[in-house]
């Protein structure tokens, strides 16, 4: 990908050996440099990063449920079914 009007330039500096593995990655795969840091910056920071919040967001919205009793009424009831299980 060549630089589209739509991205930002922007210039950042790396050490000699970070440079130095860019470089042969980017041969190896038939990529621009530029093209790996993107993959890495969304790899680390994008939507789907394990720490962003979309990805912390789906982790909370997955445990929902899963410790279910599949009883609707807990809420309410909740001291009844304490006394249920705990014969009070």
């Amino acid at each position: 990908m060549w630089y589209h009007e739509s991205m930002q330039r922007t210039q950042i500096s790396l050490e000699p050996e970070q440079a130095e593995r860019l470089r042969r990655l980017a041969a190896e795969r038939g990529v621009s440099m530029a093209h790996l840091i993107r993959e890495a910056v969304d790899a680390a920071y994008g939507a789907d990063a394990p720490h962003s919040r979309e990805a912390r967001w789906a982790r909370a919205l997955s445990a929902v449920g899963c410790a279910s009793s599949g009883l609707g009424d807990v809420s309410v009831n909740h001291d009844a079914y304490l006394d249920e299980i705990y014969g009070s």
